[in-house]
């Protein structure tokens, strides 16, 4: 039998390779979550040496790629991409990031992680996070339909036909629907979430016609009409992706570390990656070469054709970072030392089956394992095992990924704890690198953060323990390079006047500080709408595109927003009128980028709370007369304007403006949640509505105003929103907020209590929540509010 040996190796992507598509010989295309997608050119064939180029740079985690096929209208094919911005991106892959795109679709309420174009190139097929599927159609780029009933997450699509769609999702379930949307069947049977679909060849060995697989580590294989045909059993943990060539091989990778080969209901290949996941693989479908991204960043395809393989020094290079690898314990049980075969037993034993694994204790008292490879017909080490005491083994899911630590951490008393997701075998430091860069800490929690992590995670060590303690990595240096790499086991040395340790959760309620949602990527902003003020222009509406002046006005916002400290005295009245008019008069499409810029200048700059028109309308005037609170067809415009809203507690005039607008505010939100559905219909906009309502608990329990009479009115009208916020959404993110603000608003008196429990049923939500979301910080904050209400 001829073995699928390394072809490339493709290193560039700074972050988790999660997406990958091989639709030609002489190129693959990449997504990840370092917001780029890349597209390898092959430059030689032997060996393989490729060039990269970035087809399109986000803000944000890419989770999601697809190709549609050259026609005559799109020679050079399409590049379709989508992630955590949730906006679905189309893109020629001969143009630079910075040109226009050649689309975006605006649709999805939260994250895209699933992409398919039907076999016509005529349809793009989307799943998100938000529960549903879309249809999209190409060349109008309009939504055609939204395949809904999803109970969870929409984690895979598939194109099958021109009639057939269908979907995999978290609640366990596999639907067909029609292109217009309409539902043909549920398929039941697995017995955890389905996370990856693909087509079978007609006139398969199997007979089936599509595939699955769930993170209960199965494979299954599927008529149309909804009968199993067959289970594939081989990996031991989640399985991400699934590919099949035309002749019927099918691959799968997965959170075991390995891309697996499957033919005739046997896996004949176990391809093991010096990585914690292999997020994806997908076949070209002309030479049967396969390509797979991973958690190492790294980029790989693999080969059955000689002539194809990498240099000798390449091969090699994957084999020893396999050997090198360190396996958690939960992935392959306990693990008894003292009945443990020692190396002996390799020379001695031949596996039984492709990927079996065998443990043998080394002399230095370490646990390598080993794995069965048929075609070599020899044991590979693949890496050597390690175990952490604090961990059940049990996956924690947290933004869709699945951790083996999820903390709660109190950075600063009076907000809510922040998310800290950890994997055993992860770099604590780019852990904590990652954790201070989602939340814009500064970069003096750097080891702390490590510490923390390393402190609760009892890291446990490899073979014979040193005497001697490890150093913090110098300052300068690469905290998780080679020279500073992680060991379990390993604690680093005391760090002169660290930030505040995090701390486990402390009382939070009542909320005593503004919230803000401020995270943004200034530079794609700014590049997003000099690309659709190109479009309008290409559109013929050039009487509403801006002129390089004005261009250049909206370059000066965002360069005080880039500045730490924006010139409070500035004029910037110029800047706003240009802001101003694009929110108000560009096609509603396309006003999204702006909408974002003022929801930063709203948390940074207070002059805006002050800005009139020549009419004299202020800034939540000009929202509302935007239209986004009312526009069904556009959830994002609505939350970006929430979010707006929500920062204008950020500043002392902002704050005043909020303050003095309170009813137009609540009117114009409760307006926006009712458009879109109700406050379990997007979970953006929910969170977007719940930090708003958090500050105005603030405000309205804060020194100044708690004495006042209006203000236990306006609480009034806001419980009855926040409590349904906790009761009606399944997000817990969401959930936790309204939990903040409904606990805060109590703090007001027996009034808002007495209301609470009586009129709007807080019992009955307070129950919800604890029953749908088992989060320690959710349990906690329901037992402080019922503590109010004694």
């Amino acid at each position: 039998m001829t073995e699928y040996k390394l072809s490339a190796s493709l290193d560039g992507h700074g972050d988790d390779v999660r997406s990958v598509a091989f639709p030609h010989p002489n190129f693959v295309i990449s997504a990840s979550r370092d917001a780029t997608v890349r597209v390898w050119k092959l430059l030689s064939p032997s060996p393989p040496r490729y060039d990269a180029s970035v087809s399109s740079h986000g803000s944000a985690f890419i989770n999601a790629v697809a190709y549609m096929q050259p026609s005559s209208t799109y020679p050079e094919g399409l590049i379709i991409s989508g992630g955590k911005e949730t906006i679905i991106e189309v893109r020629e892959p001969g143009k630079l990031p910075e040109d226009v795109a050649e689309a975006t679709l605006l649709g999805h309420a939260h994250n895209v992680c699933s992409l398919d174009v039907d076999v016509e190139g005529k349809k793009i097929i989307s799943g998100s996070w938000d529960g549903s599927a879309r249809v999209w159609s190409v060349g109008t780029w309009e939504c055609e339909a939204v395949l809904e009933g999803h109970e969870g997450s929409v984690w895979a699509v598939l194109a099958y036909d021109t009639n057939t769609i269908i979907t995999a999702c978290a609640d366990k379930m596999i639907r067909q629907f029609s292109p217009t949307g309409k539902l043909l069947r549920t398929i039941k049977g697995n017995k955890d979430v389905v996370r990856a679909l693909c087509k079978l060849p007609k006139g398969h060995p199997s007979r089936g016609d599509f595939a699955s697989a769930s993170n209960d580590g199965i494979i299954r294989l599927w008529r149309l009409d909804g009968r199993e045909v067959a289970e594939l059993h081989g990996h031991d943990s989640f399985i991400y992706s699934l590919a099949c060539s035309s002749d019927g091989d099918i691959f799968s990778s997965g959170e075991d570390r390995t891309v697996r080969v499957w033919r005739n209901g046997e896996c004949i290949q176990t391809i093991t990656h010096p990585a914690i996941s292999v997020w994806a693989v997908a076949v070209c479908s002309e030479t049967g070469d396969i390509v797979s991204g991973a958690s190492d960043r790294t980029v790989r395809i693999f080969t059955k054709n000689k002539d194809r393989e990498a240099e000798a020094g390449v091969m090699k290079a994957l084999e020893e970072s396999v050997k090198a690898s360190s396996i958690p314990q939960q992935q392959v049980g306990e693990v008894n030392k003292e009945k443990l075969p020692g190396p002996d037993f390799l020379t001695q034993k031949s596996g039984t089956k492709e990927g079996q694994v065998a443990m043998i204790r080394e002399a230095d008292g370490s646990v390598t394992a080993h794995q069965w490879s048929q075609g070599a017909a020899s044991w590979v080490n693949v890496g050597t095992v390690v175990d952490a005491v604090g961990s059940s083994g049990k996956k924690k899911e947290y933004l869709g990924q699945d951790f083996d630590y999820v903390f709660d951490v109190d950075i600063e008393d009076g907000k809510p704890p922040l998310k800290l997701p950890y994997n055993l075998s992860q770099n604590p430091y780019e852990a904590a690198t990652k954790f201070i860069e989602d939340n814009e800490l500064p970069i003096g929690y750097l080891d702390q953060v490590a510490n923390f992590i390393t402190t609760n995670t009892q890291g446990a060590t490899l073979g014979q323990q040193s005497s001697q303690p490890s150093q913090a990595p110098p300052a300068g240096s690469d905290p998780y390079g080679m020279e500073s790499r992680y060991r379990p086991g390993e604690t680093s040395s005391e760090t002169s006047a660290p930030p505040a340790a995090p701390q486990t959760r402390q009382r939070v309620l009542p909320q005593a500080q503004y919230l803000s949602i401020k995270t943004a990527n200034l530079k794609l902003i700014e590049k997003k709408t000099s690309e659709l003020n190109q479009k309008i222009i290409t559109d013929g509406s050039k009487d509403l595109a801006l002129n390089p002046s004005q261009i250049q006005l909206i370059h000066t916002l965002i360069t005080q927003l880039e500045s730490p400290t924006p010139a409070a005295n500035s004029d910037l009245t110029p800047s706003y009128e240009v802001l101003t008019s694009i929110i108000t008069t560009w096609p509603p499409a396309s006003r999204f980028p702006a909408l974002d810029l003022l929801r930063l200048v709203a948390a940074s700059i207070p002059t805006i709370a002050t800005y009139t028109t020549s009419t004299g309308s202020n800034i939540i005037d000009i929202l509302e007369s935007s239209a986004s609170f009312s526009d069904s067809d556009r959830p994002n415009n609505s939350m970006f304007a929430v979010r707006a809203l929500a920062n204008l507690f950020e500043t002392k005039q902002g704050k005043e403006l909020a303050d003095e607008n309170f009813n137009k505010v609540h009117r114009l939100v409760k307006q926006a949640v009712s458009v879109h559905g109700g406050m379990a219909s997007n979970r953006n906009l929910t969170v977007a509505v719940a930090t708003l309502y958090i500050n105005y608990a603030v405000l309205f329990t804060s020194e100044s105003h708690s004495h006042l009479p209006s203000s236990t009115d306006r609480a009034l009208e806001i419980l009855d929103d926040t409590i349904s916020i906790v009761g009606n959404t399944s997000d817990s993110e969401a959930i936790y907020r309204g939990l903040v603000a409904v606990g805060t608003l109590l703090t007001l008196g027996e009034e808002v209590g007495m209301a609470a429990k009586e009129i709007y049923g807080l019992e009955n939500a307070l129950g919800k929540a604890e029953k749908g979301i088992k989060e320690p910080r959710i349990k906690a904050v329901v037992a402080e509010i019922r503590k109010l209400m004694e």
